[in-house]
């Protein structure tokens, strides 16, 4: 059996504040996207995590989410067995698409038959990362730590992704935040058009953004000219980066646009995907 393990958007993100524990409050909306890694488990003497595919580079086969998501079933008593897992990586690392924390919520919800209760989740979150939420909805609304609401604004659109091999380790991105935002308050709370929606995560933002940019002056080149492609309804960079998207309105404006970008960013990965 193969598990589908997909990569998330972040549509906005407003880091709030800085609380006792030190991790940041933040606001988003965030979004599933139809890139996925692929997930195989088989029993296994022990615990055994092998990756493949094109970004298997940069992570370390003893030291990751799914090899701490295993123990931490075995802690709560979920599974006794030890396993084989085979893990193809589709989704770029170190690129604000939350493909580790994706990969743990995918193990986790196989196991579990997708019935998470409340309590496991506090505790994974605490271990895996703190957007271990968002990936429980297809679509989601990030109030602050630990509040994740499944929105009930939706948009069915395609999406192009460009990863331009800037790695940005998340830590070190919060590290350089020194203003903070505001809460966009109850907007997202209530029921929207697709079109009214839209509007509205256009005229938010990342928070993120500015400091990547700042560091790594080509994101904002891109963003840019992703924005300019027919078609764009919104470019913008995902989560802590380096990962950029863009939102079109339909599939052939993407497909457009992707070819433009390959000829004029020949070096970068980018593939044309949707939201599910």
């Amino acid at each position: 059996m193969i598990i589908k393990s997909f990569s998330k958007i972040n549509l906005t993100l407003r880091v709030l504040n800085k609380s006792n524990n030190g991790l940041h409050n933040i606001e988003t909306n965030s979004v599933l996207v139809d890139l996925h890694d692929k997930i195989e488990i088989k029993k296994n003497k022990k615990d055994l995590i092998i990756f493949k595919g094109k970004f298997n580079k940069k992570i370390d086969n003893k030291k990751n989410t799914v090899f701490t998501t295993l123990k931490l079933l075995r802690s709560q008593n979920i599974i006794s067995n030890f396993y084989k897992v085979l893990i193809t990586k589709n989704i770029p690392v170190f690129a604000g698409l939350g493909g580790g924390t994706g990969n743990s919520v995918s193990i986790v919800k196989h196991f579990l038959k997708n019935n998470i209760n409340e309590k496991l989740i506090k505790i994974l979150e605490k271990k895996i990362g703190s957007d271990f939420r968002l990936f429980l909805n297809n679509n989601s609304f990030q109030k602050k730590l630990g509040k994740v609401f499944k929105t009930q604004n939706k948009i069915q659109t395609f999406l192009t992704i460009i990863f331009p091999y800037v790695n940005c380790k998340t830590k070190n991105i919060y590290k350089s935040v020194k203003n903070f935002s505001r809460s966009s308050g109850g907007r997202y709370f209530k029921k929207m058009r697709n079109s009214e929606f839209l509007k509205n995560i256009k005229k938010d933002q990342n928070d993120l953004q500015k400091i990547v940019e700042k560091k790594y002056p080509k994101i904002s080149y891109l963003i840019k000219f992703i924005e300019k492609q027919k078609g764009c309804v919104l470019s913008r960079m995902t989560g802590s980066g380096s990962a950029c998207f863009g939102v079109f309105k339909s599939k052939k404006t993407a497909k457009l646009a992707i070819s433009k970008i390959k000829r004029k960013y020949p070096k970068y990965w980018c593939v044309i995907t949707k939201t599910i």
